[in-house]
């Protein structure tokens, strides 16, 4: 199967802490890698899990608290040090780019390569922000005491794979396996014609990851969220502080796990925890109460989808 993994570089919420790292992630989809999120550190967490500063080219920012983006000035200096010259594409709120520019003609003159931004909408709908031959991102609208969205990262179906078998029986020559993967089928010297089901096995289904903090409790985004492979939903707060989740536009671990089951997601990482909370097994014993296929999100965790 063709790798498509996500690293949590950071898991903590506003106030960094010795435990925890501001919220960033890594999705890597066949080497290609995309950060959600740039909190401070980032860039050395990249470098602890050993991920390649050259293969990313995209930059996805939920919204513009410190804890999500106090990181990126310092890695987008690196970059520059580094003589990095293919473009760097960040994806944010509109007010980034009139914040950052300034920022970046000081500490970055002279750089070899050009921060493109692009600006997040802002409607109730969820919108394709991003698209390549593999891939497709599309925002998710969050509640936040700032303009705040989600991502979707949705594989593309992937082609069927030729039997090896078939090939070698009917001597079908190299230059037409694309074509028969595409749903061509295939006629033999002597006529016989053999159809593109004959040929194939399925491919593997599209993998689905979805990214959802900082947000108050919005159980209309179920739908959006339904099937995923993994959901990653900020769960900032225990029970005992639900009213103040309510007063900071946050969600428990038990309004995560309630998405998660609502949405019948495969599997469901908890993270965005409070510097309050020294050991978050409770969180994620709240959690799995709910949704038993619950794990929490940890600095250096890799995971597999």
């Amino acid at each position: 199967m063709e790798k498509f993994e996500i690293y949590v570089l950071g898991c903590g919420s506003a106030k960094p802490t010795m435990r925890h790292n501001p919220s960033s992630q890594i999705v890597n989809l066949r080497d290609k890698l995309f950060m959600i999120d740039c909190g401070e550190g980032t860039q050395l967490q990249m470098q602890r899990a050993r991920l390649s500063f050259s293969r990313l080219n995209h930059i996805f920012l939920s919204h513009l608290h410190g804890d999500h983006t106090f990181g990126l000035m310092g890695l987008l200096s690196t970059l520059a040090l580094s003589g990095r010259t293919a473009p760097m594409h960040v994806y944010a709120h509109a007010e980034l780019e009139r914040l950052l520019k300034p920022w970046l003609a000081f500490f970055c003159a002279g750089s070899t390569f050009e921060v493109v931004f692009h600006a997040l909408p802002r409607g109730e709908a969820s919108e394709l922000i991003f698209e390549d031959r593999s891939l497709e991102v599309w925002t998710v609208p969050l509640r936040h005491r700032l303009p705040c969205c989600g991502f979707i990262f949705k594989e593309k179906p992937l082609l069927p794979h030729i039997r090896r078998d078939m090939i070698d029986f009917l001597q079908i020559p190299y230059y037409q396996i694309n074509a028969i993967k595409q749903g061509a089928g295939w006629t033999t010297e002597e006529g016989t014609f053999y159809p593109h089901e004959r040929l194939v096995t399925p491919a593997a289904p599209p993998r689905t990851y979805i990214y959802c903090t900082d947000t108050c409790f919005l159980p209309k985004n179920a739908e959006l969220f339904h099937g995923a492979d993994l959901l990653y939903h900020e769960a900032t707060f225990g029970e005992e502080y639900a009213a103040r989740a309510v007063e900071t536009f946050h969600c428990t671990a038990r309004q995560a796990a309630q998405m998660a089951q609502a949405a019948e997601v495969k599997r469901l990482m908890i993270g965005h925890f409070s510097s309050r909370y020294l050991d978050e097994q409770p969180l994620l014993e709240d959690a799995q109460q709910i949704f038993p296929a619950t794990i929490l999100a940890a600095e250096g965790l890799k995971v597999q989808l």
